[in-house]
């Protein structure tokens, strides 16, 4: 899977956790040299607190399109150290 944002790849990983329909890439196959921190939180009542991330390519900003939960209640433990993206960025499958 590939997230693509301004025709960059943002991250690529063989191996997503796919929750409620979203691939949520485990966080060393992700660039962070697109991503800044994001003062936005939210909460989910079965995941717990989460963060964001503003996705930034080549000078665009995308506020608030990826997400994680850094500290995921138990029953969400499979996300722990992942990513998600939304807002436009596309994840895709990979021909590879």
């Amino acid at each position: 899977m590939q997230a693509i944002w301004n025709d960059k790849v943002i991250a690529e990983s063989k191996e997503t956790v796919i929750v409620e329909g979203n691939h949520y890439f485990p966080a060393a196959t992700v660039n962070k040299d697109y991503l800044t921190p994001s003062d936005t939180t939210s909460f989910c009542g079965w995941k717990g607190d989460c963060s964001y991330y503003n996705v930034v390519v080549e000078g665009k900003e995308n506020p608030d399109a990826a997400w994680y939960y850094a500290d995921p209640y138990e029953r969400a433990e499979k996300i722990r150290g992942h990513i998600a993206f939304w807002k436009g960025v596309e994840v895709k499958e990979t021909n590879s």
